[in-house]
């Protein structure tokens, strides 16, 4: 079972915005070359999106599920690549002082991904994970990304602090 966690420099809100944008998930899941919601609203429970992934000359069309949806603190999904199977990918938002940790849970539920199963697989889904959760930090914490705009001229209460410059 791969988890893996990072803390992400915004509150909860603003992660859950970037979340919520399912045109979002080609820019921050890894392998997706385009998304786009394909039922129901997303992220409510039973939405869907479909998508693509591109594997050298293969193209993938798979589809994701909302299975759980509580606004701001968890999204569970269950991913499902046709004759791979399907996994269950579970995102949990905590507030950790002004930021977010989100920790990410991923495990195959059915299918050819859950018979083949093993330590190496798991080691590619960790160093996957890794670089998902940092392109997802990156989108949240970057003040021009429109899914974020909003929420950041309305959130911000006080002046920003000049950071100080390196040496």
């Amino acid at each position: 079972m791969a988890v893996r966690h990072q803390l992400i420099k915004k509150p909860p809100e603003a992660v859950w915005k970037v979340l919520s944008d399912a045109e979002q998930y080609g820019d921050w899941v890894v392998g997706t070359s385009r998304s786009e919601p394909e039922e129901g609203r997303w992220p409510e429970l039973g939405a869907a999106l479909r998508y693509e992934i591109k594997i050298g000359p293969f193209t993938l069309h798979n589809r994701t599920v909302v299975r759980r949806s509580e606004p701001t603190a968890v999204l569970e999904l269950e991913a499902d690549s046709g004759p791979l199977g399907t996994a269950r990918i579970a995102m949990e938002l905590r507030p950790w002082g002004e930021h977010t940790l989100i920790i990410l849970d991923e495990h195959p539920l059915r299918g050819a991904g859950g018979a083949l199963h093993n330590g190496l697989v798991e080691a590619v889904i960790q160093v996957r994970h890794r670089t998902m959760l940092g392109r997802l930090a990156r989108l949240c914490e970057d003040d021009e990304n429109p899914a974020r705009a909003s929420d950041e001229s309305t959130a911000r209460t006080t002046p920003a602090r000049p950071r100080p410059h390196a040496v």
